[in-house]
């Protein structure tokens, strides 16, 4: 017998241990309303989703009535009713029980058999599965072959070349690698015959190719004599008559004699434009500029017209150091011009080497090191009366921290150091010799006007030869042309109202320039009563600095910043306008158009800096003994004889330096009669051994007509060594 009901679709019996399992399926479709079945939507899907085909081919034998395909389709809309209301997971079984049991059947007895046997068949199935489960635990590596493979693990070779690629690509490797380049095509042709020519004039270079050397020569071998060099002798303390470019004798440690001299010298020269560059486009984007801003302000700082007159003062250009020591040491405190202050940017690594890059500076010179150093000290005096006006205003610590305090007391420490130590030999020699300290009337000389800001060089390519009547105009033109750039100007002007800087900030870099500006001009403000007078007379060893126009060095600095912010605005505006448009074209040409301040800047700096061919050195000085006096002797000619005596250094009593020792006065004055008695008695009494007479040198001095006198009966030798005469004393 069945138990099929007409519309279920059940066509296998009820045993007693399934009633539990058909019950719901039947209790559902009896207790909703039969709905009509859709031909045309879901009952097909289901159908051919959930059952089986008939075995035994046509459907419509499967009952005798013929509505095989209707009963079907209610069992199909009433199991999916029961599925939608009832619980997932139950209905879901018996869905799936219905589905199997809704295949038609021929007969009632084949559809008992097989019912039974599809049951036993599962519960068969299920136990074997079980077993199987029990026996043959699952675990992950079943699963394994089908998982992507691991990425292998790249060798020492291939991280260490990616860590190469990552530093070739930085931005400060590149930002250093491009001013390198560019300090090389701005200098050029500096290094076309490095070892034989020098920049603008061969004085003041030879004198301080000198310098270099010696410094590396003596720490070497006597580091005690460092003070006491072989140049006018017998003079104590020599080496500290002019600035020493004392930081530059790591450099002086390599190589000797002149030739070498003069390849140190260039290259340091070019160096040092590479160096300002970086340390104002560091100090720029530590503030807040952008790249192409920061570009600005550091080719313009470094290459700005006022520098070309300078080609020739190596201590001058050589100030890198200060917007570089600026940019670290704001960085290791956390702050910039547009962000504030950032306690968590904090970092006392970068206020040590701040510290340590603005002593190396100050050791290159007092020149330009002496104005920075009184700066620091100013900007330390002012940043701790804010710090701590602002803790007393808000009643809240502002986080500082120890460790950075301590960097800065022992970088402190350490400036004042180092500033002490280059000081001591100075004020040694101003004991020894006070004629040699500058009056008011000596800065007075070199005082420019205020037509000096707008009157460039002669050695500048662009504006030179148009400003050549400028120029006749000023008492000293080489120190008083002070035009920092056009471009410059009409970039800073800009920055005053279209600038990434804040309105305060900008008007405090306005006050700057124009402090700076007064300043520079010496006592020409208002006689310098109020401005440079007190610093002359008060602060110590700013009597020693003859040329107030250098200050423009941190006009150009300012004005650099003001330019920079400007062209950050610029750019960040030109972003968000190619950002904004689709397509973006124009967009690379506006970008490419964000570059043309720095051409322009760039251009402006282009120079006709003349490269004289250095004098050879004579053969008779690397044969005769010292000490040594070579005549003809004059301030210019001697920086020649301090740049040939790199030769073994012997003593020589020539020298060239900021002033002249009266001593060096009496030997110039007594031996315009050598070679005679009285000159050669002199020159044994301060122990001179050897006199070196330049043939090329005696025209139009005494010495064309005495340089071959016979000297036999004054007790010296005389000798021909090439085109020189060296006299034995």
């Amino acid at each position: 017998m069945t138990s099929g009901q007409p519309g279920t679709g059940n066509a296998r019996p009820t045993p007693a241990g399934a009633a539990g399992e058909s019950q719901p399926a039947t209790t559902a479709a009896a207790g909703t309303p039969t709905q009509p079945a859709r031909t045309s939507d879901k009952a097909p899907a289901e159908t051919t989703a959930d059952q089986s085909p008939p075995v035994g081919g046509d459907t419509t034998a499967a009952t005798p009535n013929g509505d095989a395909g209707a009963d079907r389709a209610t069992s199909g809309a009433a199991s999916k009713d029961t599925a939608r209301h009832g619980d997932k997971q139950g209905n879901a079984a018996k869905k799936d029980d219905a589905a199997k049991d809704s295949k038609p059947a021929k007969d009632s007895g084949t559809a008992k058999d097989s019912g039974t046997a599809k049951d036993a068949k599962a519960d068969g199935a299920d136990a074997t599965d079980k077993a199987d489960s029990e026996a043959k635990p699952v675990g992950p590596e079943r699963w394994e072959a089908f998982a992507s493979a691991p990425e292998p693990r790249p060798s020492i070779f291939t991280r260490a070349g990616r860590a190469v690629g990552r530093f070739l690509i930085h931005e400060w490797t590149l930002a250093a690698l491009g001013a390198l380049a560019l300090a090389v095509l701005m200098t050029w042709p500096t290094l076309r015959y490095p070892r034989y020519t020098l920049p603008q004039d061969y004085w003041d270079p030879s004198l301080q190719a000198w310098q270099m050397a010696w410094s590396g020569h003596i720490l070497l071998a006597e580091p005690a004599r460092l003070w006491q060099s072989n140049t006018f002798f017998p003079e104590l303390w020599s080496f500290a008559f002019s600035d020493t470019l004392l930081g530059y004798a790591p450099a002086g440690m390599l190589g000797s004699g002149p030739e070498d001299a003069v390849l140190r010298y260039n290259i340091m020269f070019v160096l040092a434009h590479a160096l300002a560059t970086l340390g104002a486009y560091a100090l720029a984007r530590q503030l807040g500029a952008g790249r192409i801003g920061a570009a600005v302000a550091g080719v313009s700082y470094t290459y700005a017209p006022w520098l070309l007159a300078q080609a020739g003062h190596l201590h001058v250009l050589s100030n890198g150091g200060i917007p570089l020591a600026l940019a670290m040491l704001a960085r290791g405190h956390g702050w910039s011009l547009r962000h504030g202050y950032r306690p968590e940017r904090r970092h006392d690594g970068w206020v040590y080497a701040g510290w340590l890059v603005a002593a190396w500076q100050l050791s290159l010179g007092f020149g330009i090191g002496l104005p920075f150093a009184y700066f620091l000290a100013g900007a330390v005096l002012v940043t701790a009366v804010l710090f701590f006006a602002r803790r007393l205003r808000t009643g809240q610590a502002v986080p500082f921290g120890r460790r950075l305090f301590a960097a800065d007391v022992l970088g402190g420490v350490l400036f004042a150091g180092v500033g002490l130590l280059m000081a001591f030999p100075f004020f040694k020699v101003t004991e020894l010799h006070p004629y040699a300290e500058r009056t008011i009337g000596d800065i007075g000389l070199f005082s420019p006007p205020a037509s000096g800001f707008v009157t460039a060089p002669g050695e500048s390519r662009i504006w030179g030869g148009l400003h050549e009547g400028a120029r006749a105009a000023l008492p000293w033109h080489p120190e008083m042309t002070l035009l920092p750039g056009f471009v410059l100007y009409a970039l800073a002007a800009g920055g005053l109202f279209f600038s990434v800087w804040r309105l305060r900030h900008r008007l405090l870099l306005l006050a700057g320039v124009l402090l700076t500006m007064v300043f520079a001009m010496g006592t020409r403000f208002f006689d310098g009563t109020f401005t440079y007078v007190p610093l002359f007379e008060h602060l110590p060893g700013w009597s020693a600095l003859r040329t107030p126009g250098r200050l423009m060095l941190w006009t150009t600095l300012l004005l650099g910043l003001l330019a920079a912010g400007a062209v950050t605005a610029l750019t960040d505006r030109v972003r968000e306008l190619t950002a904004q448009r689709i397509p973006s074209w124009p967009g690379p040409w506006l970008r490419m158009a964000t570059l043309l301040p720095l051409l322009l800047v760039t251009v402006e700096g282009l120079n006709t800096t003349p490269h004289p061919v250095v004098p050879t050195q004579p053969a008779a000085m690397r044969s005769a003994e010292g000490p040594m006096l070579v005549l003809p002797s004059s301030q210019s000619l001697d920086q020649h004889v301090m740049l040939w005596s790199t030769s073994g250094f012997p003593d020589v009593v020539n020298g060239g330096s900021g002033f002249t020792p009266r001593q060096l006065d009496d030997v110039r004055r007594v031996s315009q009669s050598f070679p005679d008695q009285t000159s050669v008695e002199y020159l044994r009494t301060l122990g001179v051994r050897s006199v070196v007479l330049l043939r090329g040198q005696v025209a139009g001095t005494p010495w064309e007509i005495t340089i071959d006198a016979p000297v036999e009966s004054l007790g010296i030798s005389r000798q021909e060594v090439g085109d020189a005469v060296v006299y034995r004393l």
